[in-house]
């Protein structure tokens, strides 16, 4: 019998950790509960922005994933769990033995496009210092990224 799961594990996003993700009622969220605390109980943690950053720019595989985030290879397997319990993503195998998946946006993932194209312009303006050499630099918005990769 545990033979039979182990085959089923997948070393890729299958981890210790898993922090799930699934819409609470606001009742239950601590201090003053809206849509925004909702939110970002279900996406706020760093790298699953970055997650789904990677994914609306093209990136759809696992290694791919990581080296854009710069995150903890744990940290995203976690992640992509919980993103795809969540519904924000969506895995698909593209290989057997050992089984490896490709992720995609769900439609709840692409709806987070005009998020990340707020959160890139108000980083621009105002989490960038302005003597960085790179913040003249032309950052294409992920709605224009995610159209272009998607042709």
């Amino acid at each position: 019998m545990f033979v039979a799961q182990m085959s089923q594990f997948d070393f890729q996003t299958d981890c210790g950790q898993t922090d799930a993700m699934t819409p609470a009622p606001l009742a239950e969220l601590p201090g003053r509960p809206c849509p925004i605390a909702a939110a970002l109980e279900l996406v706020g943690e760093r790298w699953a922005l970055l997650v789904v950053r990677e994914l609306a720019l093209g990136a759809s595989r696992f290694t791919d994933i990581v080296a854009g985030t710069g995150a903890p290879r744990d940290r995203i397997a976690a992640r992509l769990k919980a993103l795809e319990s969540a519904g924000v993503i969506a895995r698909t195998p593209y290989r057997e033995g050992p089984v490896r998946y490709e992720y995609r946006l769900t439609e709840s993932g692409d709806a987070l496009v005009p998020v990340l194209d707020a959160l890139l312009d108000w980083g621009k303006r105002h989490a960038v210092a302005t003597d960085d050499p790179d913040r003249q630099r032309r950052y294409r918005p992920m709605s224009e990224a995610k159209a272009k990769g998607s042709r």
